[in-house]
């Protein structure tokens, strides 16, 4: 089954394009069928790339899904074109309101790592979302610094800052094969990795209920199951693009900021050949697998969520 998102969002093309089934919804309101509800919180500044990236993910399951884009009331973008903004997405004071719910959020990440989470601007409302999520959101997904700021809401895991930026793409163990998010999964996989923060296993081993099941010597835990808030926190990026790094390293070169060449993307460590895409297959894996976790558990009646 095709994601069903407006013909008119810039992602319709680009996964059309990509043999990814997408529908309209004159095309889902001939289907009978409930479609899976999933929002995308999408505190990037680049909005359309982090859109196509997601609904690449959960577009290539064999179930409907109705994407959802959703932003912080007060907070203004100034990477993405206001008609975009206006044409797609809707505040979440305005999903509140609505007592809408979903079956499934992913929450982004944002590029405020060097920021305690109390000086965001928009945290006194990212702290109602992650409330909000417990009684109208069946399974929640918070991506990177989305992650950390909702493992660090609901236990008090920290993050803390890195000597150096953790960037490239490193090895993970599955530390939980049986786990049914990590079906079809080899015993190790490549995960990119782009932040100047960490979370700490000793701290989320000493928080009851957390499990982690992917983890890498280099860059400690990566992804991380929260049953008893019905949620996933995952530190790093499976859902970047094959250039998504290498765009990072172009974009520090050229103003000057120091940055080192990401680790085990270009061949040979070489930023003149084209990077290589090593975990497109795990990536489709995990964000099919949490898709099918949520059809599977989610109630057919939507009001139901969260009752």
């Amino acid at each position: 089954m095709p994601i069903k998102i407006p013909a008119t969002l810039p992602a319709f093309n680009v996964l059309t394009r990509e043999g990814v089934m997408v529908m309209d919804e004159d095309q889902a309101a001939r289907q009978d069928i409930r479609p899976l509800k999933i929002g995308l919180l999408n505190l990037m500044p680049k909005k359309i790339q982090t859109e196509n990236q997601f609904a690449r993910l959960i577009g290539a399951t064999p179930l409907q899904i109705e994407l959802s884009l959703i932003r912080m009331s007060e907070h203004q973008t100034k990477n993405t074109a206001a008609e975009h903004m206006e044409s797609f997405y809707r505040p979440f004071s305005e999903v509140a309101a609505s007592d809408e719910k979903y079956d499934g959020l992913i929450i982004t990440g944002a590029p405020i790592e060097h920021l305690p989470f109390e000086e965001v601007t928009y945290w006194d409302e990212l702290r109602q979302v992650f409330d909000w999520t417990q009684s109208h959101v069946h399974s929640t997904f918070g991506v990177c610094w989305g992650g950390m700021a909702m493992i660090y809401h609901f236990h008090g895991v920290k993050k803390h800052m890195l000597e150096a930026k953790a960037f490239g793409c490193f090895r993970h163990r599955n530390m939980a094969p049986a786990s049914p998010y990590l079906r079809g999964f080899s015993d190790d996989c490549v995960i990119p990795v782009s932040r100047w923060t960490e979370v700490k296993q000793a701290e989320i081993d000493a928080s009851p209920g957390l499990v982690t099941l992917l983890a890498s010597d280099d860059v400690g835990p990566a992804l991380v199951e929260d049953p008893g808030h019905r949620a996933l926190y995952i530190f790093n990026h499976f859902e970047y693009d094959s250039d998504t790094l290498k765009q990072e390293y172009d974009r520090d070169v050229a103003t000057g900021t120091p940055i080192n060449v990401p680790l085990n993307y270009y061949p040979n460590d070489d930023p003149a050949r084209t990077p290589l895409n090593r975990w497109r297959s795990h990536a489709h894996l995990l964000y099919g697998n949490w898709i099918n976790q949520i059809y599977q558990s989610t109630p057919f009646e939507l009001d139901e969520i969260g009752t």
